[in-house]
């Protein structure tokens, strides 16, 4: 996949001009991160790491990864209101891991209480690689779905015009105009304000549950930015504000302080980390409430990798999207590889698989934020010390991805310019709605490219490892 500045990536003296033109100007468009040092403070900030160029991505898969987004709305929000599948799918995962336990047991008590919430409110991320086959063929192949704080939708909106500032720079009009316009803050707003609009309550605000030290502010400002210009207010607050400030009225109402939430948007909860007993009390009583939460309980299971594995099984995509055949095959034609490590001979002949061949499997746990996943050597330990015990149940097995690396050049701060060979990621945001049964949105709404160095196997940006890109369709 050429592009026609490949020749640049070997002139460091260009390299190092363009790449001060790059810096300056992502700082100009707000391509911003709190600094490590202090991230509870905007007083220092610095630019989020991001390549000097975009990216060569197939024109014709980013199209069909756009294509299947819907369907994937569709897919997740019929899972979350299956409790037969999430139980039956989970149950050997929650016996392992404690933390799918503490969330399955919340979703247990809100279904016993009765569900409170009519307003259900998805903003998700599909991520897929480009597996290249032995012909040199490209193909969509999902990594995962993330159902609950699905992040840099705000700073994905600020790339292009870096990008296009680069080629322009080169005399490189017409590659510049090629780069795609992009917003998805935008859309997850719309998602937002829907749902607040359905709730009915005109003095009502969206509560954003925040952690406190947030290096990724201002993804989340242009989200909040968005919604203030429809006069929708937000208020941040972490877990710690919900128990001491957070009560339900008689009719399930969400309150913090005297001030009614018709939107509850997590940006934090999506790690065991995050939680401890009184964290585990606020995600309770806010689950309880009538508000909108994205994602409700059961849409943050339907984000497991244990269902995205179940989800691949032979008649299972029928069973759940009956008379759907096209989505069904949209949907299966994005699956990889996925392996059920349950107790039993399935799972035994996965892990012998596994073992036999390392190179082409990934072992995944129940997690989400980056840097979990196990592979090679520290794949075949684990899997050494988990094939005799029950905790295996707590991990899947996915087929390797084995994209086509690229040249290009990556820009962290206080790193000097690195010039290498990479590989990328590309996240779809989704957004619905859906009041009672009644789905009243659902669409795709911008792009995400994180793109990193071939000797990095896991990691996003906020881990450290991968950076902000863009797609340039080829």
């Amino acid at each position: 996949m050429a592009t026609s500045w490949g020749s640049i990536l070997q002139d460091e003296k260009q390299l190092e001009e363009l790449a001060k033109q790059a810096i300056d100007r992502a700082l100009a468009e707000g391509m911003l991160l709190r600094s490590a040092q202090n991230p509870s403070s905007s007083d220092v900030v610095t630019y989020a790491p991001f390549t000097l160029f975009p990216s060569p991505v197939p024109s014709t898969l980013l199209e069909q990864a756009y294509a299947v987004q819907m369907d994937f709305n569709i897919l997740v929000d019929a899972v979350s209101q299956n409790s037969a599948f999430l139980e039956q799918t989970l149950s050997s995962t929650i016996k392992k891991d404690d933390y799918t336990a503490r969330l399955f047991d919340i979703y247990k008590q809100v279904l016993k209480e009765g569900i409170a919430q009519t307003v259900f409110l998805g903003l998700n991320r599909s991520d897929y690689m480009f597996q290249c086959g032995t012909d040199g063929s490209k193909a969509l192949k999902q990594i995962e779905i993330n159902t609950i704080s699905a992040s840099f939708g705000g700073l994905a909106s600020r790339t292009p015009a870096v990008h296009r500032h680069i080629l322009n720079v080169l005399n490189k009009t017409k590659e510049a105009s090629k780069i795609l316009s992009n917003n998805p803050s935008k859309g997850l707003a719309l998602g937002i304000a829907k749902a607040w609009e359905l709730y009915g309550s005109a003095n009502a605000v969206v509560l954003l549950i925040a952690q406190e030290k947030e290096r990724n502010i201002f993804d989340q400002r242009a989200i909040e930015n968005e919604l203030l210009d429809r006069k929708i207010h937000v208020v941040r607050g972490r877990f710690e504000d919900v128990s001491e400030r957070g009560s339900l009225d008689q009719n399930r109402r969400l309150f913090m302080d005297d001030q009614e939430v018709a939107v509850v948007y997590f940006r934090d909860g999506y790690m065991p980390s995050q939680y401890n007993p009184q964290n585990w009390e606020a995600r309770l009583l806010l689950e309880r409430s009538r508000a909108a939460k994205c994602p409700d309980i059961a849409t943050q299971l339907a984000g497991t990798k244990k269902v995205q594995q179940e989800l691949s099984r032979v008649g299972l995509l029928e069973a759940l999207l009956p008379g759907q055949p096209e989505a069904v095959a949209r949907l299966r034609a994005t699956f990889a590889g996925l392996y059920s490590l349950d107790m039993g001979e399935e799972g035994d002949q996965a892990i012998a698989e596994a073992l036999a061949a390392p190179g082409h499997f990934v072992l995944k746990p129940q997690r989400e934020g980056g840097g979990n996943n196990l592979y090679g050597e520290e794949m075949v330990q684990a899997l050494e010390q988990l094939k005799d015990s029950e905790e295996r149940a707590s991990y899947i097995l996915m087929e390797k991805i084995e994209p086509e690396p690229f040249g290009n050049c990556l820009l962290r701060p206080g790193s000097p310019a690195q010039v290498v060979q990479c590989v990328s990621e590309l996240g779809i945001f989704g957004v619905y709605v859906r009041q009672g049964t009644t789905l009243v949105m659902n669409k795709h709404v911008g792009h995400l490219l994180r793109t990193k160095a071939i000797e990095h196997a896991d990691g996003g940006v906020a881990a450290g490892v991968a950076v902000l890109d863009n797609p340039y369709p080829v």
